[in-house]
């Protein structure tokens, strides 16, 4: 029987997706040459080439590829293992790494971090910001253990393989605009958009509600954070869409209208961690935080 190493499977799997030694390193955390060294032992393990060498360039041969494709189901065997050792034990203890969007890192997870805290002293919570398309890929990257996931009810994402979700909450999604008049999407057609960054479901809500409304929005400014935007709004530098998460402190020159819109948030981790103490905590906590709020 062969005896792998789980670690190096998952740089066998890194290299299958990102291409090179030099960014499974930079992932990692290591150096190529300890990252070779690694793929050298595990080719030993197997008793097979599992990677071919042309001058600075390797790519995986047959055997390789095969085994690339299996880490998932391997690596996800493992976890779901550990996991039900964990809550055989019961205790949330150790460190959560938790990837979060900036407006639930400011509503939500302050009073979700600090009810954990007082329930469970001994875990360590470790909060980073991160757009909600980058989740699963740290999550798979093992980077985060629980992050928070969106779509759009005119964006659908399919859920991605080896990530499990559960929801968390919806909230309308309005047309921010200056002035007291109502106004609707079409309505706004000669006006510029602040529009989110390429790539991001709310940029991709807003550009799918313009061209439903028979246009292409035309960017002024490019922003992020749903604060500037507002502000970016009111001193009239355009329109924007923004979720109602985000309509805190609205500055009074500017009218949120619903545009029949929701935005979906859930709570995901990979699928074999979900029996895990720790991640049960946190997402027992997170959503009854989320229920408290009035996000309708």
């Amino acid at each position: 029987m062969l005896m792998l190493d789980p670690r190096r499977l998952r740089l066998l799997d890194d290299l299958s997706r990102l291409g090179t030694i030099a960014a499974v390193a930079q992932l990692r955390g290591y150096t190529a040459s300890a990252v070779s060294q690694q793929l050298a032992t595990l080719e030993r393990e197997a008793g097979i080439p599992l990677l071919e060498r042309t001058g600075r360039r390797v790519r995986l041969t047959d055997a390789g590829a095969a085994l690339a494709a299996a880490t998932d189901d391997v690596l996800l065997a493992l976890e779901q293992a550990e996991a039900s050792v964990l809550a055989a034990r019961g205790t949330a203890v150790g460190t959560v790494r938790i990837g979060a969007f900036p407006t639930a890192v400011r509503t939500l997870l302050p009073t979700a971090l600090a009810r954990l805290a007082e329930r469970h002293p001994g875990l360590r919570l470790h909060v980073v910001e991160l757009d909600p398309a980058d989740v699963p890929a740290a999550l798979r990257d093992d980077r985060v253990d629980i992050g928070l996931v969106q779509d759009y009810d005119v964006v659908p994402r399919a859920a991605a393989r080896g990530i499990q979700s559960a929801p968390l909450l919806e909230e309308a999604v309005h047309l921010a605009t200056r002035g007291r008049a109502a106004r609707t999407v079409a309505d706004v057609r000669d006006e510029p958009w602040i529009l989110a960054g390429p790539g991001t479901l709310c940029r991709a809500a807003a550009v799918h509600l313009c061209r439903a409304a028979g246009y292409e929005p035309v960017t002024r400014h490019v922003v992020d954070d749903f604060a500037t935007v507002l502000a970016l709004v009111a001193a009239g530098q355009g329109v924007a869409i923004v979720p109602q998460l985000a309509a805190v402190d609205v500055p009074p020159p500017v009218r949120l209208d619903p545009v029949g819109t929701t935005r979906r948030t859930r709570v995901a981790h990979r699928a074999g961690a979900g029996r895990r103490p720790e991640i049960r905590a946190f997402v027992d906590v997170l959503r009854a935080v989320a229920e408290e709020l009035p996000h309708a």
